[in-house]
């Protein structure tokens, strides 16, 4: 149970659960149950990502490891209802077996047997349930031959992980399928997923590492057992379902291989769904141009430093963590007091526990420690961006705005600083996005950066007006509190002018309300305007 607590993520709890109700829905339903003999390797599953094993040793008698103090454990026998009594999900409980018979060794059995009563401190003598069963599948019959025989807790050879126990299981028991064994006898039977609410669940999640990682190990768990049930009678229509939930982890998976890249750049993990929003054609080439692209990098250092506000300076400090200060409400499981553990060995209380860790609330040592570092913050004011997307923009000149403007989402969130985007074609032809990156929701920062890229898939192929949004952006100055230290960044192809008239009263503004004008020139020469403060060339 304590290996939960390295892993403990709700997301990938969901992506596993998804693989573990298909499996319990057929193997319940479409499949023969089977009852073990003495030397089968049994489990269970305890929770969505966690499994719990032991050895049949005869009488519906099991021998495993049972926590029963604080990171303390003993080898003891257990009846079927009290080896399910931590699954939260249901009471099955799965049997070595090769083809339709449970498979087992008397001498696995006889180890298991003579190792009730032993005492260990969970987690250094053995790491979870799977590693104690998997000792006693491969070392039994070196334990036979030599009664004085005692574990080598140092070899860490193995890995503790259900996988590897099948692995043993195959190897020495001859085990090829894994059947429930229906020591209730009838009871409820499992209910068939909802996979469109799985499908959901999927193409909705984060694609992080971590979940990318999850999503590969459902993946191969369901394409394992597709090729355990193959030669037996299931109902094509039920094949067919669960091959075309392999096949969405599969796209998933490979969407993320795909636009990995992309999403390290811009520091954002996006959903299999948002990321199927841009082109992929485009989403390559901008994912190249972020990376590769010099003129970019210098754009952005260019706007990192002219767009800190002088008003307002704070005067912050930075503490080493290094001392205990207290006890606090909080997630943080490295620093959970012994008192919250303690609700995990008790069947009411670790619902609690769960609950307590979802919401923040788990009391936690509080770190503190010495002052050693002052230093000055600056306050940073918000940019509004128009991006060109005329007809002569196509192409190049369209992937690099794109590219310069995803460049400057990235650098502006982590300042907590806003940014307005402004598509423009000919005369009045404009939409509008605004991003507010000063929430301190990751969910909606994420949503942010997913929002920006199905903006950016819009366009207009037409004729180019400049006047329309740059009117618009001092209105936004103007009127919108939030912007009123706000500069603007136009990027075009530079095929435009203004009227006299508008360039006039464009210039009063500028003086009235002390903003500045960026432009970026995409795939063209450098022609410098009379209403821009300074022109890049990209």
């Amino acid at each position: 149970m304590f290996g939960l607590l390295k892993k403990l993520n709700p997301i990938n709890f969901l992506i596993g659960l998804g693989v573990k109700k298909a499996k319990h829905w057929v193997d319940d339903t479409f499949r023969d149950k089977v009852q073990p003999i003495e030397g089968s390797v049994l489990y269970c599953d305890l929770y969505m990502a966690v499994e719990h094993s032991g050895i049949y040793v005869g009488d519906n008698n099991i021998s495993n490891i049972v926590v029963d103090g604080f990171a303390d454990a003993s080898v003891k026998l257990s009846n079927p209802r009290s080896f399910t009594d931590s699954s939260k999900l249901h009471k099955h409980i799965y049997v070595s077996c090769k083809g339709s018979r449970a498979v087992g060794d008397d001498d696995t059995a006889d180890l298991a047997n003579n190792s009730v009563g032993e005492r260990h401190l969970y987690g250094l003598v053995f790491s979870n349930c799977h590693q104690f069963s998997e000792r006693c599948v491969n070392e039994a019959e070196r334990y036979i031959a030599n009664p004085l025989f005692s574990f080598d807790i140092l070899s860490g050879t193995w890995e503790p992980t259900l996988n590897s126990l099948k692995r043993a299981a195959k190897n020495k028991l001859g085990a090829t399928k894994w059947r429930l064994w229906d020591w209730q006898g009838k009871g409820e039977q499992e209910p068939k997923p909802d996979f469109n609410d799985l499908f959901n669940t999927l193409t909705n999640t984060p694609l992080t590492d971590e979940n990318a990682s999850e999503i590969n190990k459902a993946k191969l768990q369901l394409q394992e057992y597709l090729a355990e049930i193959s030669d037996e009678a299931i109902p094509q229509e039920v094949i067919s379902t669960l091959n075309g939930y392999s096949e969405k982890l599969s796209d998933v998976q490979e969407k993320y291989q795909e636009c990995k890249g992309f999403m390290q750049q811009m520091g954002e993990s996006l959903s299999y769904n948002e990321l199927n929003n841009v082109d992929r054609s485009d989403f390559l080439a901008l994912a190249k141009l972020l990376e590769d692209n010099n003129e970019i990098n210098k754009i952005i250092e260019k706007l990192g430093r002219n767009y800190i506000s002088e008003e307002k300076k704070e005067k912050v400090t930075k503490c080493a963590k290094n001392e205990m200060f207290g006890i606090h409400k909080s997630n943080e499981l490295v620093r959970v007091l012994p008192s919250e553990l303690i609700n995990l060995e008790d069947d009411d209380l670790e619902y609690l526990f769960y609950a307590k860790l979802l919401e923040n609330s788990l009391l936690t040592y509080e770190l503190s420690g010495d002052l050693i570092k002052t230093e000055e913050i600056k306050n940073k004011g918000p940019i509004i961006a128009c991006l060109d997307t005329s007809g002569s923009m196509e192409g190049t000149p369209l992937l690099k705005a794109k590219a310069l403007l995803l460049a400057v989402s990235k650098i502006l969130k982590p300042e907590n600083r806003e940014l307005y985007v402004l598509l423009f074609g000919a005369n009045n032809e404009i939409s509008e996005l605004n991003l507010n990156n000063s929430t301190t929701d990751s969910n909606t920062n994420s949503s942010n950066t997913a929002a920006l890229l199905s903006f950016l898939s819009k366009g207009y192929g037409g004729g180019t007006d400049f006047e329309t949004p740059l009117n618009r952006s001092v209105e936004i100055i103007e009127k919108t509190t939030t912007f009123i230290n706000a500069d603007i960044l136009m990027i075009t192809d530079g095929y435009c002018s203004v009227s006299p008239d508008f360039k006039k009263q464009f210039i009063h503004k500028k003086q009235q309300l002390d903003f500045s004008v960026y432009t970026v020139i995409c795939d063209a020469p450098k022609d410098l305007d009379d209403f821009s403060d300074e022109v890049f060339s990209l």
